[in-house]
């Protein structure tokens, strides 16, 4: 599909594909090691220097290669962890015995903020994901957008360690999904929110 037929007149999920083959998986976990390396690097100039001539002629090799969201791989692997982008925070969940989405999160070293917390932009994030994976889910409705999403900051999310998500829909009305979320460390919870999505009219982007 080309941005052609996405004149931008309806929600258009992604489409399954193939694209970038068999490495696909490891590259895009290539990029976030990269991504990791360089929020924690303390290396001599001259390894600094290499590595930025590195990383200019790597792009240099892929800018011929730039396509728009509806050809490009990314987010479209659905054989790969969050379909194969390097957006999301690294998660997965599914649906447990008690009806609500449940999984683990981990926050790698780029999503440090200070003093060994993850950043609470990434929380909240991570909670329009799950959220939105949740509303879709848990109803069986179609694709939606958030209305609003509210974060209770309650302790400090550390980074690289696995934690728990949980979310569930609190109740629906029309068009409208209320959804809560939790991010716990065992039995202490870091974070909670709310959020409401709604439901696309056809023809709404």
């Amino acid at each position: 599909m080309t941005a052609a037929l996405h004149p931008g007149g309806g929600f258009n999920p992604p489409v399954p594909t193939g694209k970038g083959g068999p490495d696909y998986g490891r590259f895009i976990e290539a990029v976030r090691d990269l991504q990791d390396h360089a929020r924690a690097v303390d290396a001599p100039d001259e390894v600094i220097t290499r590595a930025a001539d590195v990383l200019e002629q790597v792009s240099a090799l892929l800018a011929p290669y730039d396509a728009d969201e509806w050809t490009a791989p990314s987010g479209r692997r659905m054989d790969l962890p969050m379909r194969g982008s390097i957006l999301s925070v690294p998660n997965e969940t599914e649906i447990g015995e008690d009806g609500r989405l449940r999984g683990w999160v981990r926050f790698r070293r780029y999503h440090l903020g200070r003093n060994g917390a993850v950043h609470g932009g990434f929380i909240a994030h991570l909670f329009d994901s799950v959220l939105g994976k949740t509303s879709i889910m848990l109803t069986g409705g179609s694709v939606r957008r958030t209305a609003y999403l509210h974060v209770n900051y309650r302790k400090i999310v550390p980074i690289e360690k696995e934690l728990q998500v949980e979310a569930g829909v609190v109740r629906t009305e029309g068009r409208k999904v209320f959804v809560d979320v939790r991010l716990c460390d065992g039995d202490d919870l870091l974070a909670d929110g709310e959020g409401l999505f709604v439901a696309l009219k056809p023809g709404q982007p």
